[in-house]
């Protein structure tokens, strides 16, 4: 959804982050937006990623940075850069297209890999080591919560009990698995059976809600007058957060109603640009598949 450049870009000549840099796509239409006094500050944890974007905004010359960091440590960065506000944030929560089918870090149910997940190589843990090791209701757990996935349970058993005979390795052998507790007719197509499983391994091993929520809390004191949020999510937990952050700034006082006047003090700290979180396009959808459960939101600082 390229359109969410146009809701960031607002002041040409100002200062703007993308924290989900991945191979560059949103951020070289954002610095193509940037007029000559424009500044791009881009971030991601994959070292592959981080190494592609700076060759794909080379254009951009000393006017763009690109460092290898998570987005919830926005505000060091900008201490570090001696930046005290910036005029826009991007973030597109999603997976990018190199890391699904170029990683070789198993994010694809279609793929034989390695089951990392792991979107920083440093990282302590990878996918691998939570579906051995596990407990049975803490898998069941992870598969519920960060999956929404109505047969956890039936997956964390057969898990348990495959890898007792041998240690599951292997994004195709755990998709394989996960695949036949579902009978061909009880899973909507074109969605793979895996799909709930593995998008909750890798929310789990990388992070993603704490991320999301720390990046959340933060916002606000890092954000210019008249500065804007544009977030892209692609699952409900990810918008929830989204949607309820910008929906507690817009609100002013929060005093139970029965009191004669306002003692908490609270102002509004952004405006929603649109109440409703936006969906792409049909044509979009035809275009690219993957952004079919997109959801856009943005929020602009008053």
């Amino acid at each position: 959804m390229y359109e969410a450049v146009k809701y960031l870009v607002h002041v040409p000549d100002g200062v703007y982050v993308d924290g989900t840099v991945g191979t560059g796509g949103h951020s070289e239409a954002i610095g193509k937006s940037l007029h000559a006094k424009g500044r791009l500050i881009c971030l991601d944890r994959d070292p592959d990623a981080v190494s592609l974007s700076k060759k794909r905004l080379g254009f951009l010359g000393n006017r763009v940075s690109v460092i290898r960091t998570s987005y919830a440590n926005l505000d060091n960065i900008l201490k570090e850069l001696n930046i005290k506000e910036i005029d826009g944030v991007f973030l597109d929560l999603g997976m990018s297209s190199f890391q699904l089918e170029r990683s070789g870090r198993g994010f694809s149910f279609t793929r034989n890999e390695p089951l990392d997940m792991r979107m920083d190589p440093d990282d302590e843990f990878n996918a691998a080591d939570l579906v051995n090791n596990l407990s049975l209701k803490e898998l069941e757990k992870v598969l519920r919560d960060y999956g929404e996935e109505n047969r956890a349970k039936l997956i964390a058993r057969a898990i348990v009990s495959a890898r007792i005979k041998e240690p599951i390795k292997t994004s195709l052998q755990l998709a394989l698995l996960v695949k036949s507790v579902f009978p061909s007719s009880a899973h909507p197509k074109p969605r793979h059976p895996a799909t709930k499983t593995f998008q909750a391994l890798r929310i789990a091993v990388n992070r993603e809600l704490e991320n999301l929520e720390t990046f959340l809390n933060k916002a606000p004191s890092l954000i210019a007058e008249r500065g804007r949020l544009v977030v892209l999510s692609y699952h409900s937990l990810e918008d929830r957060l989204v949607k309820q952050a910008m929906s507690r700034w817009e609100r002013a006082c929060i005093c139970p109603p029965d009191f004669p006047q306002c003692v908490c003090g609270k102002v509004p700290l952004f405006r929603r640009l649109f109440k409703k979180g936006l969906k792409p396009s049909l044509s979009e959808v035809e275009e690219n598949p993957s952004s079919r459960s997109a959801v856009l939101r943005a929020a602009e600082r008053i």
